[in-house]
């Protein structure tokens, strides 16, 4: 998944800052004992995720997608103290691992998990709107993700998207699969949206950063 050249990725690594004993400790289980370990943010994304966070010092947090939990801890560094972070995913049977893992953590107080399909939680929820959002679940919903939160991010608000380079196979025209297209048409849509400004970040498998006006 990541598109920069491993010695590259090592030496970003090795002067970034570390991650917390609790998120090495997922990092490990989610190894060990869960499919698809690739689908972890781990410490490199996970320590931007925080530092982007910390800079919005958000009150409300929107997450889509969960996995075991490692990402939406690092977002959650930045909560203002008041602040709360949802997550949402739609595996039941990663629920008590995620739980396992935050309890551990003194935000967890700050921190909601749902279960089920996220385009039927989210509007329904409460929230009237996210400071910041970070997509990162079923590739088909990304354009869906984005147009029922696009309206409760305030103006200053920042959206997250994650793997939108797709392992290079956005720019790859020989690639035809279903997930690339609608990585390719996700990113589109968002380079067409003039009521946000948009840069791909290089990291790891590519993050969309954009702000809304």
């Amino acid at each position: 998944m990541d598109v920069l050249p491993e010695d590259l990725q090592r030496y970003l690594d090795f002067h970034t800052d570390g991650e917390s004993s609790l998120l090495a400790t997922i990092d490990r289980d989610t190894h060990l004992n869960v499919m698809l370990p690739r689908m972890l943010s781990g410490h490199f994304q996970g320590r931007c995720l925080s530092m982007l966070s910390k800079l919005i010092a958000p009150k409300t947090i929107l997450e889509i997608g969960t996995y075991t939990g490692y990402s939406a801890l690092c977002l959650a560094e930045g909560l203002a103290r008041d602040g709360k972070l949802i997550s949402i995913d739609v595996n039941e049977e990663l629920e008590p691992r995620v739980m396992k893992h935050w309890k551990q953590s003194n935000l967890h107080t700050q921190m909601e998990l749902k279960i089920g399909d996220a385009t039927t939680i989210i509007p329904g929820l409460d929230v009237v709107s996210f400071d910041l959002v970070f997509i990162d679940a079923d590739k088909k919903n990304y354009a869906l993700y984005y147009d029922l939160v696009i309206d409760r991010v305030p103006s200053g608000g920042i959206i997250l998207a994650d793997n939108v380079l797709w392992s290079g196979k956005v720019y790859d025209e020989t690639a035809q699969d279903k997930d690339t297209i609608a990585m390719r048409l996700f990113n589109d849509k968002i380079t067409q949206d003039h009521r946000v400004e948009k840069i791909i970040l290089p990291i790891r498998d590519g993050v969309f950063m954009i702000r809304k006006k």
